[in-house]
């Protein structure tokens, strides 16, 4: 980089107000909202918030010329600190690229910029008599740019599956300024090497995605919901796997004892404070109904304390409220640190239990909440982010979390990304081999290594 002027070369090729030094803009671009990352993350020298593929390739251009890295960021939404800033980086903003291209009913799908947010993509087509499913809890404010980045999830996946299951193709930029278009429009498209699923959950470190074309659905029926609430974890995690072949749920979640209180402190929805478990569960087909009364049975099987099922969707909503507010209720009782992981769905209730052992263990109180129908959970350890001791225990109870799903024959992250936070335990998931692959298919399509580096994939030792 030496002593060239980068934010010159910038200001050169990019739009007029869109390149940004000033010290506290820089700064509240820093790092996305990864909780104990932030202190890690670098000090960027500009912010580009580009408005067009060609700001975005003039970036790529400048960087590759001055050997810049860049980070690419959308809302800033990301939990596992993929959007965090490395030092003498360029941030490159693509929120501004927000428009809707095209929506095409008779081919159900739509073409978008990177920075469109989910929840306008999802009312847009709504309009239509379409639906956008995968349904990240960020949806109002996270982008769809920022959804490919991390193949986002949700809680419509259990069925309808993750951000990658709708993408059809993209326009992406290479690190040197090269426009590339992958995928197709058709239903069906064997052509070369499947790029464009190579670059859904790559988190910006092979190409900064600038459009997508996405596959639509028809509006789903109205669901028909059950919750149910349990004794024991184990009781709610024998449930979750009892009802596997016996229905097609379109959303399973959990909730736990710890989860359930914070909620109730929050929003005094009347919740079984004495449960140990919360299972939410809705059915969409045209038998929701008959659906929903067989998973009534297997919860009942399974030990249920207490069920209620309805048909009506209003209901149900006010239901699924509960759910949605496991995140902000555990965040009043401390600083949070979000966990991600998977595991199959034999594994949970084994998985369930290790949790609670490492919550006792460790002296930390964790809050697990997550798509159980899946395997997905979000262990959320509570912690005094101004005690050492309490960080550090706090520290110690998510490598353990991490490490029991592995061991289980899960994964580190389900749907959040590896970012810096879960690059220390990659290395616990994938062998020398495919790390060293990963590695070459990095140098591919980045050979300076400026996209996002030190993210996503495993750092080869010299």
């Amino acid at each position: 980089m030496g002593d060239v002027d980068v934010v010159g070369e910038l200001r050169a090729r990019v739009g007029p107000g869109r390149v940004v030094d000033d010290p506290d803009v820089v700064e509240s671009y820093r790092h996305d909202q990864a909780a104990l990352t932030s202190a890690s993350a670098g000090r960027a020298r500009a912010v580009v918030r580009a408005a067009s593929v060609d700001d975005v390739v003039a970036v790529l251009q400048v960087a590759t010329a001055t050997d810049t890295p860049v980070v690419t960021r959308g809302a800033g939404t990301g939990l596992a600190g993929g959007a965090n800033a490395v030092d003498g980086c360029i941030v490159l903003s693509t929120a501004a690229m927000d428009a809707i291209l095209e929506i095409d009913p008779a081919a159900r799908t739509a073409t978008v910029e990177a920075g469109v947010l989910n929840a306008d993509l999802a009312a847009a087509v709504a309009r239509v008599g379409l639906w956008y499913p995968p349904d990240p809890a960020s949806r109002a404010i996270s982008t769809i740019g920022g959804n490919i980045a991390t193949n986002a999830g949700g809680s419509c996946c259990l069925k309808y599956g993750v951000t990658g299951d709708h993408v059809a193709g993209l326009k992406a930029v290479l690190a040197d300024g090269t426009v590339i278009r992958t995928g197709a429009r058709t239903r069906k498209n064997v052509a070369g090497f499947d790029l464009t699923r190579l670059l859904v959950g790559s988190e910006g470190a092979l190409a900064v995605v600038v459009e997508a074309t996405l596959r639509l659905r028809p509006a789903p029926l109205p669901p028909s919901t059950l919750v149910a609430f349990f004794a024991t974890l184990a009781a709610a995690g024998d449930a979750v796997v009892g009802m596997e072949g016996v229905a097609e749920p379109s959303l399973l979640e959990l909730m736990d004892r710890t989860t359930i209180g914070a909620v109730e402190a929050m929003t005094h929805m009347g919740l079984d404070t004495d449960a140990a478990a919360l299972l939410l569960v809705q059915a969409d087909s045209v038998a929701a109904a008959d659906e929903i009364s067989r998973c009534a049975a297997a919860c009942d099987a399974a030990g249920a304390s207490y069920l209620a099922q309805t048909a009506d969707p209003e209901e149900g909503e006010q239901f699924l409220a509960a759910r949605r507010s496991a995140l902000p209720a555990l965040e009043r009782l401390g600083t949070v640190l979000l966990d991600d992981v998977a595991v199959p769905k034999p594994a949970l209730t084994t998985m369930l239990g290790r949790i609670d052992a490492v919550a006792e263990r460790r002296g930390v109180v964790v809050g697990t909440f997550g798509h159980a129908g899946d395997g997905n959970l979000h262990p959320t350890l509570v912690l005094d982010a101004s005690s050492p001791s309490s960080v550090a225990d706090a520290r110690l109870a998510f490598d353990d979390i991490v490490q029991a799903a592995v061991d289980l024959g899960g994964t580190i992250t389900g749907e959040h990304g590896v970012g810096s936070l879960k690059l220390p335990y990659l290395a616990a998931m994938l062998g020398p081999a495919e790390s060293g692959l990963m590695a070459r298919i990095k140098g591919a399509f980045d050979p300076d290594g400026l996209l996002n580096p030190g993210r996503a994939i495993p750092t080869l030792s010299a």
